[in-house]
């Protein structure tokens, strides 16, 4: 699916990389996991919420 977006939005590799590049000069080697961990975050709290997630902030629904 990625690879299909990349290609309708006329990215190839060199494109990738120098986009890559470019978040790494702007945020440092230090911030990136830390946004990682963030975003990565972001998207599980989203598919909890769009699947309803039973087991939200730890306690059982009965």
């Amino acid at each position: 699916m990625l690879n299909s977006i990349l290609l309708l939005a006329g990215l190839g590799g060199p494109e990738i990389i120098i986009i890559l590049v470019v978040i790494l000069l702007i945020f440092g080697g230090r911030k990136i996991p830390e946004l990682m961990r963030g975003l990565g975050k972001g998207v599980r709290e989203f598919k909890d919420a769009k699947d309803g997630d039973p087991y939200k902030d730890g306690e059982r629904r009965n």
